[in-house]
């Protein structure tokens, strides 16, 4: 079995001071939601052996928020993923295929990473499906597991939602606004 963790860079400020879009950072509600999510990925044990992040400002500030909750996590930071749409995603879930990782997280943006996440999910959790085919937020997480051996071997509609959260619907949950 292969688990791949889609992770949606956390909220950013509207406008970098560069005018760069690449350049901008998370606001104060993306420092918080980052953080949150890092430790509940944590604490449920949703813990990769490698991460892939988007070099864009937002994804790596994402990424150094998630790691202080997993320290041990190697991570390859990829240009590519920065304006990706689904085929280079799987392009990129397919070149850890000689690293081989049990469990591969992708730190990037939408709308390229909530396309790949509902192309690469055949069935599993319902209403986290329902949830996910309406957003994948800020700080959103798309746990998806996969009955294979190799990375090589993921395909579109291989995958079973395991879990959908943001940080939104663990407030929810816990009876928080």
């Amino acid at each position: 079995m292969r688990r791949l963790i889609l992770l949606r860079h956390a909220k950013t400020e509207r406008d970098a001071p560069s005018g760069k879009d690449r350049d901008r950072r998370l606001d104060e509600r993306g420092h918080d939601d980052g953080a949150e999510i890092g430790r509940w990925l944590a604490a449920e044990n949703y813990r990769p052996d490698l991460a892939l992040v988007s070099t864009a400002t937002r994804a790596q500030e994402t990424w150094e928020l998630v790691r202080a909750a997993m320290p041990t996590v190697s991570a390859r930071h990829l240009p590519e993923l920065y304006s990706a749409d689904p085929s280079e995603l799987l392009r990129a879930v397919h070149s850890t295929a000689k690293a081989d990782p049990k469990c591969l997280m992708i730190i990037a943006h939408n709308p390229g990473l909530h396309e790949l996440a509902l192309a690469l999910i055949a069935g599993g959790d319902a209403a986290g499906r329902r949830a996910l085919d309406a957003n994948l937020p800020t700080s959103g997480v798309v746990v998806i597991d996969f009955k294979i051996d190799d990375w090589d071997d993921i395909g579109f509609r291989g995958g079973q939602l395991e879990r959908f959260a943001s940080p939104k619907l663990l407030r929810e949950a816990s009876g928080g606004a």
